[in-house]
């Protein structure tokens, strides 16, 4: 395969290559390292690239390849991690002056598995300023465009892996999920990206915004990210929310049985209450109709709980940035205005509202198992709009706010706060040529269901074969 073909190449497809040595790890990286040189820092995808790490760790993988040692599942295989995961001896920055020059001592768990597994890591993504916002700019690393559109937004905090990816910067890269910062930059980007149920991917440390922020990759195919999760799911013992059970066999199970035959899906296309562009919301219609062909039983509906996702979405969103306030007195010229609006909303919240609220929010969650109860998945849009400039907030037609961007994110944030398995899968493109997702959820722990419902409407309608024009 030539160079660009190999920087587009599956992680299924180049790790299976390399076990056969018909690729080399070196050859790999170095053909995906001299695209980057050629595409960044236009495209700005990278916080920190680690080019001369990733060379000598793919000398070592050569090398074991030709001793005949045991290969990992992704061994040779690039990867990219984003900058809000903690990396050894790497820079840790955050999108924020306030972390500028952090090194931290020890790997978050993902990184130490997929080192494990044989992946060699590029270095870190951008992300925006503590993974505050969906719009991929940060005070720290400026704006990450969209690989399909410059200037436009690549979308949430973790836009640099779902620009890396759009763009052939290798096959795997790690993101993280408080809102919808893994579904809506694959929407944004046209990439697949899969928020597992919470706990399914250990995290050090852990956040403290209650249980919402969740791990998971983000690739091209269905089965590079079944192949990654499989490589980083598991139980951790200093991560004490991660499950128990350790990871099913993921890309052996993706495409036994007819898993959507007969079954129960619901679509949603405002969930109630939310303004969707008609670009978006006509190619995600089309897009349901093609689970009516696999044989589900599929009926539109208004959950009943929908409504009430706007304001607890607000109101947690602006209580658990607050979390950043003691760098308000230091860093606050040099913080995003919107994440320091944030910050000075959630401040106006007593400990009796955020209990108030916290008692809806679990009524809330148990209204969406109950609704899941009655179906075993539920289709929406990923996200409201099609990628819009990256120096704004809001599209320019949706009302303005100083800081609540969620107003075009209203499909996302219910399932961090249910802990439910949700992708972005790729659907088309609007007139203007920009990516749109149909989101998938599934039950609580149904990974391999959604990751199966994906892949079923991957083998429909392909996207891979589609690359941006850089």
């Amino acid at each position: 395969m030539n160079g660009e073909d190999l920087c587009f190449a599956p992680a299924s497809v180049l790790a299976s290559a390399v076990a056969r040595r018909e690729l080399s790890p070196v050859e790999i990286v170095d053909t995906v390292l001299s695209r980057i040189d050629r595409l960044e820092p236009r495209l700005n995808a990278f916080a920190t690239l680690t080019a001369e790490r990733a060379r000598d760790a793919a000398r070592q993988a050569e090398a074991k390849v030709m001793s005949g040692d045991a290969l990992g599942a992704l061994h040779g295989v690039p990867v990219t991690i984003k900058d809000l995961t903690n990396t050894a001896g790497i820079p840790t920055e955050r999108g924020s002056f306030t972390s500028q020059g952090v090194i931290p001592t020890e790997n978050a768990p993902c990184v130490d598995r997929l080192e494990v597994a044989g992946a060699i890591s590029l270095g870190k993504t951008t992300t925006s300023e503590h993974g505050w916002k969906g719009v991929s700019q940060s005070p720290l690393t400026g704006i990450t465009h969209n690989p399909w559109a410059h200037g436009m937004n690549a979308g949430a905090s973790s836009a640099g892996a779902g620009a890396a990816s759009a763009a052939g910067y290798g096959p795997l890269h790690q993101g993280s999920d408080g809102a919808g910062s893994i579904r809506m930059p694959s929407h944004f980007c046209g990439v697949f990206g899969l928020k597992p149920s919470y706990g399914r991917v250990p995290h050090l440390p852990i956040g403290n915004v209650d249980q919402a922020s969740h791990v998971g990759p983000m690739t091209r195919t269905v089965l590079d990210a079944a192949l990654m999760l499989h490589a980083i799911a598991g139980p951790h013992p200093l991560d004490h929310y991660s499950l128990e059970a350790p990871p099913v066999d993921y890309p052996a199970l993706l495409g036994q049985g007819e898993r959507l035959k007969g079954a129960r899906v619901a679509f949603s296309p405002d969930l109630g209450h939310a303004r969707v562009d008609a670009d978006v919301a006509d190619l995600v219609a089309k897009a349901v109709g093609v689970f009516d062909e696999f044989g589900a039983e599929i009926e539109e509906t208004v959950p009943a709980w929908g409504p009430d996702g706007p304001e607890l979405g607000g109101f947690f969103w602006a209580a658990h940035e607050t979390n950043f306030a003691g760098h308000l007195e230091e860093y606050g010229d040099r913080m995003d205005p919107g994440l320091v609006a944030c910050i000075r909303a959630g401040h106006g919240h007593r400990a009796e509202d955020y209990i108030a609220m916290r008692a809806r929010k679990l009524a809330y969650v148990e209204a969406i198992h109950r609704f899941f109860m009655e179906y075993d998945f539920l289709l929406t849009p990923a996200v409201s709009v099609a990628a819009f400039p990256a120096d704004r907030l809001s599209p320019a037609d949706w009302p303005q706010h100083e800081w609540n961007w969620l107003q075009w994110a209203q499909f996302s944030y219910p399932f961090n706060m249910s802990h439910n398995p949700a992708a972005s899968v790729p659907c088309g493109f609007t007139p203007a040529g920009l990516p749109v997702g149909l989101q998938i959820v599934g039950r609580r722990l149904d990974d391999l269901g959604v990751l199966q419902a994906a892949a079923a409407f991957e083998t429909a309608r392909p996207w891979a074969q589609r690359r941006p024009q850089l």
